[in-house]
């Protein structure tokens, strides 16, 4: 295979971006549920968790990738390295479709949610969706059918696992997911198109904007569009690596190898680093805590320095930097 180091270098770029991103969503998240104690944030958190774990996984690939001339990495060793990557990835996937789910479930029956969706009941989605991401990446470990028969090359997705493992996702995994997905936003866009008319049949009836409030607010089409995004986000970004590898799978001759762990895989693991830039800027709440989060590390700053200078004797000097550093620490957030 050719040399591994630009794609270690890749590999260490992304996950570093991958950790420092999803844990700052992490943390704001954190806080949001700490002030509104909502459910749906406890998804949303989970998703960051679940990011911020690829990230790590990933990056116990780096150091066999920038090694020269790139060392064989131990069977077992590489194998359980790629089974907590594809678990962390797998749980990703699942709490995209759990968040997605749970907005569905809001705008369905928006008068029984909170007594369906509570925390004992969120609770267990995430246990399970655990559970289920773990048996998924652990599966090729316990089943020979999935596993390669040889790995002399540096620690990789294909170097352990068989194609057909990937096969195996995609047909009973992915690709019926996304056709759930599919029908609950479809579904979703009618129960709109129902309110939507609903609402005109009472303006024309003469009822005033206060004596009706519409099931779907507009903080749920916010999130829903949210999701919608973070949906083709995850399908554009996995759905040509597991095409790929079917691909390979039905054409034994073809060896697609390099183009799957190079490129297509790095494609995947990507969305990880888009779910948060996604929630980060498309959801007002995050942006909003991440922005006091930003001040309150500029006030700490502003705090630090006048202490420093203070101490040194720079009273004066340390008195307009801080106000300096308070000043542009006020800007005005856009909505």
């Amino acid at each position: 295979m050719e040399s591994s180091f630009p794609f270690g270098v890749i590999l260490a770029v992304l996950a570093s971006l991958i950790i420092a991103t999803n844990a700052l969503v992490a943390v704001a998240e954190l806080l949001l549920i700490h002030k509104n104690d909502g459910v749906s944030l406890c998804f949303t958190l989970n998703l960051a968790v679940a990011d911020t774990l690829l990230g790590v996984a990933i990056s116990g690939l780096v150091t066999d990738q920038l090694s020269s001339p790139a060392q064989p990495t131990q069977k077992t060793l590489c194998s359980l390295r790629m089974a907590f990557v594809t678990s962390s990835a797998a749980a990703s996937v699942l709490t995209v479709m759990l968040i997605a789910f749970d907005r569905y479930l809001a705008i369905k029956q928006p008068l029984r949610y909170f007594q369906i969706m509570n925390g004992l009941v969120a609770g267990a989605c995430i246990a399970g969706l655990w559970l289920v991401s773990y048996l998924i990446g652990f599966l090729p470990l316990g089943v020979p059918i999935f596993q390669q028969t040889t790995s002399q090359e540096p620690c990789s997705f294909f170097t352990v696992f068989h194609p057909r493992f990937v096969l195996t996702l995609s047909c009973i995994g992915f690709f019926p997911a996304l056709l759930l997905l599919v029908f609950f936003y479809c579904d979703i866009l009618k129960i709109a198109s129902m309110h939507s008319q609903q609402i005109q049949k009472m303006e024309h009836a003469g009822a005033t904007a206060g004596a009706y409030r519409p099931p779907c607010t507009p903080s749920d089409v916010k999130a829903v569009l949210t999701v919608a995004i973070l949906i083709g986000s995850f399908t554009l970004s996995w759905t040509p690596f597991l095409i790929t590898g079917i691909v390979q799978v039905a054409c034994q001759e073809c060896h697609l190898y390099v183009v799957l762990e190079r490129y297509l895989w790095l494609l995947g693991v990507g969305n990880s680093l888009l779910n948060p830039l996604i929630y980060a800027y498309w959801q007002k709440e995050v942006r909003q805590q991440l922005y006091q989060m930003a001040l309150g590390v500029k006030k700490g700053l502003a705090s630090f320095l006048l202490l420093l200078s203070a101490r040194d004797g720079g009273t004066e000097v340390s008195r307009k930097t801080a106000c300096h550093i308070a000043t542009i620490s006020h800007p005005q957030l856009d909505g």
